[in-house]
C-alpha cells in the first residue's frame, strides 16, 4: 500500500485551510510535516497558528516543525528549508499552497496588492521550488505539488481580475516548466486545482458565512494530494490535477461525502469552464 510514512513535506501557508488538510492527511501516515507560514500569533479574522497546526498535526500521528516564514524573503525560506533539512534528514515533497487573493478590476486594484499577490503567489513559489530542489534530488520519490489551476486563456477569466489571474497562472507556468526541467532529476511537479469552491476561513472572510452550503471541504483536496504525492514522481508529472477527477480514478464514487452541506448545488471554482 502507498504511503508517506517518514517522508518529509515542506508544505507553505499550512497553518490553516487546505495546506492543513494536506498537512493532516500526510500526518495520518506517519509523515514529518514542515509548517511554513506567517501567522505566528493569533490573527484577528482567520483561525489558526503554526502552533495549533502543529498540535493538529501530532495529534494526528505526524512530526511537526513550526516555522514562521514569509515565502516573500529569500532568507527566511532559506533558513526554514535548512531547519527542515536539519530535523527531519532531508525533504521529499513540497507543497506551494501558500496564496494571496484580491478580486478587482485593473482601476480598483492597488499596486501594492498586485506587488503582493506576484511576490507571494509567483516569486514565493519559485522561491520554495529553488530551495527544495537539491534537497528533492536526494529523495527516492520527489515531488512538488503546486494549488494552481489549468492555464485557462479563455479572456472570462482574466477580465474581472486581471493581477490575480496574472499572478495565480504565474504558479501554473512553474508547474508547466519545471516539469520538464525537472525530469532528468526525476522530481515530479503537479497542479491540484479544485472543481468547486472549497470553505476555509479564508472564503468565508472573503465572500462571508452564505456560501459555505456551496462548497466542498478541504478535505476533497487533501485526499486527491495524497494520491499524487504517493504516486511514482518518475511517471507521474507534468499534469493539471482536479480533485474530484483524482478521486474518482482511484475508485471514488461518493463525493458527496466532502459536500459542506449535502444536498446543495456547489459552486464551480475558478479558471474551470
Amino acid at each position: 500500500m502507498p504511503t508517506l510514512n517518514g517522508k518529509t513535506l515542506f508544505i507553505t501557508g499550512a497553518s490553516r485551510g487546505i495546506g492543513k488538510a494536506i498537512a493532516l492527511r500526510a500526518a495520518r501516515d506517519g509523515a514529518n510535516i514542515a509548517i511554513a507560514a506567517k501567522t505566528d500569533q493569533p490573527h484577528p479574522k482567520l483561525s489558526g497558528t503554526i502552533h495549533s497546526a502543529a498540535a493538529e498535526i501530532e495529534a494526528a500521528g505526524g512530526r511537526a516543525l513550526p516555522l514562521a516564514v514569509d515565502i516573500r524573503s529569500d532568507d527566511q525560506v532559506a533558513a526554514a528549508v535548512a531547519k527542515t533539512v536539519e530535523t527531519f534528514g532531508g525533504i521529499d515533497i513540497l507543497v506551494n499552497n501558500a496564496s494571496a487573493i484580491f478580486l478587482a478590476g485593473t482601476l480598483e486594484t492597488p499596486m501594492k496588492r498586485f506587488d503582493l499577490m506576484h511576490q507571494v503567489n509567483v516569486r514565493g513559489t519559485y522561491l520554495c521550488s529553488q530551495a527544495c530542489i537539491p534537497h528533492l534530488a536526494k529523495s527516492a520519490n520527489p515531488h512538488i505539488l503546486n494549488l494552481a489551476s489549468p492555464l485557462n486563456m479563455n479572456a472570462r477569466w482574466f477580465a474581472g481580475h486581471v493581477a490575480y489571474t496574472m499572478a495565480k497562472y504565474g504558479m501554473s507556468m512553474c508547474v508547466l516548466g519545471m516539469a520538464e526541467e525537472l525530469r532528468g532529476k526525476r522530481i515530479a511537479v503537479n497542479a491540484l486545482w479544485p472543481r468547486t469552491a472549497i470553505w476555509t476561513a479564508a472564503l468565508e472572510n472573503l465572500v462571508g458565512p452564505d456560501a459555505r452550503s456551496m462548497c466542498r471541504d478541504p478535505s476533497i483536496l487533501a485526499d486527491a494530494a495524497w494520491h499524487i504525492l504517493t504516486s511514482d514522481s518518475k511517471i507521474c508529472t507534468g499534469n493539471f490535477f482536479i480533485d474530484d477527477d483524482v478521486l474518482r480514478a482511484h475508485g471514488v464514487t461518493d463525493l458527496d461525502q466532502y459536500a459542506m452541506e449535502s444536498g446543495h448545488e456547489l459552486q464551480p471554482d475558478f479558471f474551470l469552464d
